[in-house]
């Protein structure tokens, strides 16, 4: 593996950092092993815990002059069981379980649970599962606040498992008091995505938008399948979208996941939002240092889908193997990518193109770039739209972006196909093509007779205006 590998590769790496990866030597390892951005996992830090992640991703980042993506992942709604006694545990198959608003210390008769909208929630019939649906119970029940079930499947019950209710309509909002000061640090440090946990509906999405006053992209995470009633209009409203395989395989029969996921990156990419797919991709590589064959195949095939992130969690956070974690991934994915079919196979994957000026620009120099067997498509931008309308298309060169905004080149990390690099403002247009020319020839990304296709906006540092495209030949 080498530097230009990192940057043909289409696919972008997106690692969770954690306790074996938390210094700021270890996040430049991880950059150079190919991770394009860091996830930083709301669940397992304290405020302060995430500023100084945030700070040392920023020096690594000067360290290394490359931009950085940071995405914040917010805990959400996430309901817990309360404390469980370590000795009488074992739920077995068709007995009653319980589960109530008494602190006392549960055991294998109840269990306490502090979320009261869950007991105005559930209802007769419906299913709860514990322990990342490790235990399965029907409720027979609910009256003054005690939930009465069957348990279909048993096991041993821990203290302060996660709670699923995929039967369940909980009348909660997605952003709880904990997950605003997050979102008010990820304000104050400039960060570039948020992912909102366990999203139901649109509104949950509108909610965090109004709450940060649109100054970070959002990301909606899939994990519920009350989400998947309003796929299209999630897709529409969020700037990108998460496939949380996780929970989503807890709450949906498991074997329906796979289809799902081939689903949502499709209504992704009609729609123009980065899809990022995570949850166990190598996971056993928290503890080995070679993945399984499933494993690997599960990376290739998020790559043949035309995913524009793939993610580690465990892997890269906690695991002993973090850096061989990120340069497996890199090397599946270069290697799926370089397949005689990917191009054929990701460009009959793409849907009819939206009948905006932006889009059928991004479409025309995919085409013109094939014709004039350019290397590369340079969009300037100041938002990204530009460049995130470019990778939509999947065109086989990379899409080189130009931007004098910090904030924008690490947006985009999380994009396909997008190499960004900063570039001061030009009075013209003229000056600012006179001034790729050079960087473009720096960079070894084209060389001299070579024809670039350049998409931009007129007038230009107007966010949303791509209208033009022009060819120009690097001297």
């Amino acid at each position: 593996m080498n530097d230009n590998e990192i940057i043909q590769r289409k696919t972008k790496i997106l690692a969770t950092l954690g306790p074996s990866s938390k210094t700021i030597k270890k996040i430049i390892e991880l950059t150079k092993a190919g991770a394009n951005a860091f996830r930083l996992n709301c669940s397992h830090l304290e405020e302060k815990d995430l500023e100084e992640y945030i700070e040392k991703i920023r020096k690594a980042e000067k360290i290394i002059n490359k931009p950085i993506g940071i995405l914040i992942d917010l805990q959400g709604p996430k309901i817990r069981i309360g404390e469980v006694s370590k000795n009488d545990n074992i739920l077995e198959s068709g007995n009653s379980f319980f589960i109530d608003n008494s602190k006392e210390i549960g055991n294998s008769k109840r269990v306490y649970l502090s979320n009261k909208k869950v007991f105005k929630s559930v209802k007769k019939g419906h299913l709860i599962l514990i322990d990342d649906g490790n235990i399965h119970l029907r409720v027979t029940s609910v009256k003054n606040n005690i939930i009465r079930t069957k348990i279909l499947q048993g096991g041993t019950i821990k203290s302060n498992k996660g709670l699923n209710l995929p039967d369940s309509d909980l009348k909660t909002s997605a952003l709880s008091s904990l997950d605003k000061k997050y979102v008010k640090i990820a304000i104050n440090f400039d960060v570039n995505w948020i992912a909102l946990s366990f999203v139901q509906k649109p509104s949950d999405i509108k909610e965090l938008k109004k709450f940060c006053d649109n100054k970070i992209s959002i990301m909606a995470k899939i994990e519920k399948p009350s989400a998947l009633k309003y796929i299209n209009e999630i897709c529409e409203i969020a700037d990108g979208i998460m496939i949380a395989r996780g929970d989503l395989g807890v709450e949906l029969p498991i074997e329906t996941v796979p289809g799902w996921q081939k689903e949502i990156i499709r209504t992704s990419r009609a729609k123009g939002k980065p899809v990022v797919v995570s949850t166990q991709m190598l996971e056993s590589m928290t503890s080995f240092l070679t993945p399984t064959r499933a494993e690997v195949s599960d990376v290739a095939n998020a790559v043949f889908e035309g995913a524009d992130t793939i993610m580690l969690s465990a892997e890269s956070a906690s695991g002993n193997y973090p850096v061989e974690a990120v340069k497996m991934m890199h090397k599946i994915a270069f290697s799926t990518e370089n397949e005689k079919n990917y191009n054929n196979i990701i460009a009959n994957q793409i849907e009819q193109t939206p009948n905006t000026t932006p889009d059928a620009i991004a479409t025309a120099a995919k085409t013109l770039a094939d014709e004039l067997s350019s290397p590369i498509i340079v969009c300037y931008t100041e938002s990204g739209s530009t460049g995130i309308k470019v990778s939509r298309v999947r065109p086989s060169q990379t899409i080189l972006t130009i931007t004098p905004v910090i904030h924008t080149a690490r947006k985009l990390s999380l994009v396909w196909g997008v190499l960004c690099l900063l570039q001061k403002d030009e009075e013209n247009l003229e000056k600012m093509i006179n001034s790729t020319k050079i960087t473009v020839k720096k960079s070894g990304l084209a060389f001299q007779g070579d024809k670039v296709v350049i998409t931009a906006g007129l007038p230009l540092k107007v966010q949303g205006t791509t209208n033009l495209i022009r060819v120009t030949t690097v001297k």
